[in-house]
């Protein structure tokens, strides 16, 4: 059972309220899922003036320019639960693809075309979520140049519990895409390669014919679509909720968030707009910018990643209190990638990434 105590000058209500020349600092546990308190400063908590050694926010700018090699995927964070990467394709695949090490999850920032796999083709564009599981063979078609982020996951991607909130909230079960059974388009090559991974290796396994051969399936486990644009965030009037309160997806030691274009809070109620500063002790955090105005951020374009490990503060820059009383609506999008245990750039991501991304709040 919780066990609620207080001391000092408090608020009534968490994010409302906070007293003036006061700033609010969440402290909490298993990311925003567990014990949390919340302590009140009169300076922020990032207004730091030097940061020596590793620990401290990272940025990658727009990761879509030509540092990122065309047709590939590269990685940028992984530890053993996850890697996430980005790809920017403007050719469709050579080869077929199965990957036997990870579940994968696809976002598609831009671009379309479609995905064929053996259950059936899956039209793809803009602002999708794709869910591949692992084992499935798939080969992405190429419409227009395609930049995606991709996660690959040990465990199966799942949908959060909807609880007190219904069965249709966050998105109606309708709102979901699946493939209807259909062969492979290609059925005029004299041979078929389809590409493994398995233990980061790559096999590559010939046939005479389309492997996409299925005609029929049935059951629980198959791949499906969702876009972002149809996610229906949860929202208050009188609380600023949590990044919890968006999870689109929940995975073996880590989750996925959706933040989404919707109504800001009210003013007149004294909430907190922007995000409250948070150092989740539990939880590495990583923000892919998909569209939109990111006013907490300062400097953040679209398709850019920031990184905030465990045990530094993150939250707002100061312009962010400034405009936040002006603004009734946002219109970002972005994706929260929440991890359990520490995430490790990869020397990519060390190599691309804004150094003084630090020094950005003070």
């Amino acid at each position: 059972m919780e066990s609620f105590k207080e001391s000092g000058i408090v608020t009534k209500q968490a994010h409302v309220k906070i007293p003036e020349g006061m700033y609010e600092e969440e402290h909490a546990r298993k990311g925003f899922f567990g014990r949390v308190s919340q302590l009140y400063h009169e300076q922020p908590p990032v207004s730091w003036t030097n940061i020596e050694g590793d620990l401290k926010p990272r940025c990658l700018p727009p990761v879509y320019g030509d540092q990122l090699k065309k047709n590939n995927f590269m990685p940028i964070l992984e530890n053993n639960d996850c890697i996430i990467s980005v790809g920017n394709f403007t050719d469709s695949y050579k080869c077929f693809f199965r990957n036997a090490d990870f579940d994968e999850l696809f976002f598609i920032h831009d671009g379309d075309g479609k995905v064929e796999t053996s259950y059936g083709h899956l039209e793809y564009k803009r602002g999708d979520y794709i869910v591949m599981p692992r084992g499935t063979t798939y080969k992405f078609f190429i419409n227009s140049p395609t930049k995606f982020l991709r996660v690959e996951s040990a465990a199966e991607f799942e949908e959060p519990t909807r609880g007190i909130l219904g069965p249709n909230a966050l998105y109606d079960q309708t709102a979901k895409v699946t493939p209807e059974a259909a062969i492979g388009s290609e059925q005029d090559k004299d041979q078929y390669v389809v590409e493994i991974k398995r233990q980061g290796r790559i096999s590559a396994v010939t046939y005479p014919f389309n492997p996409l051969s299925a005609k029929g399936w049935k059951g629980s486990l198959y791949p499906w679509k969702i876009s972002i644009y149809d996610y229906c965030p949860i929202m208050s009037h009188k609380y600023h909720i949590p990044p919890s309160g968006h999870t689109t997806f929940v995975a073996g030691n880590f989750i996925v968030c959706s933040f989404v274009e919707r109504p800001l809070e009210d003013s007149k109620e004294g909430v907190l707009k922007v995000p409250f500063y948070h150092s989740n002790i539990d939880f590495d955090e990583v923000l892919f910018y998909h569209q939109g105005n990111f006013f907490s951020r300062d400097n953040i374009e679209a398709g850019a990643v920031t990184f905030h490990p465990q045990g530094i503060h993150h939250g707002p820059h100061p312009n962010a209190f400034k405009k936040a009383d002006e603004k009734e609506y946002t219109d970002e999008y972005a994706v929260m990638i929440d991890t359990k245990f520490p995430l490790n750039p990869t020397k990519w991501f060390s190599e691309v990434e804004l150094k003084d991304y630090w020094k950005s709040w003070m």
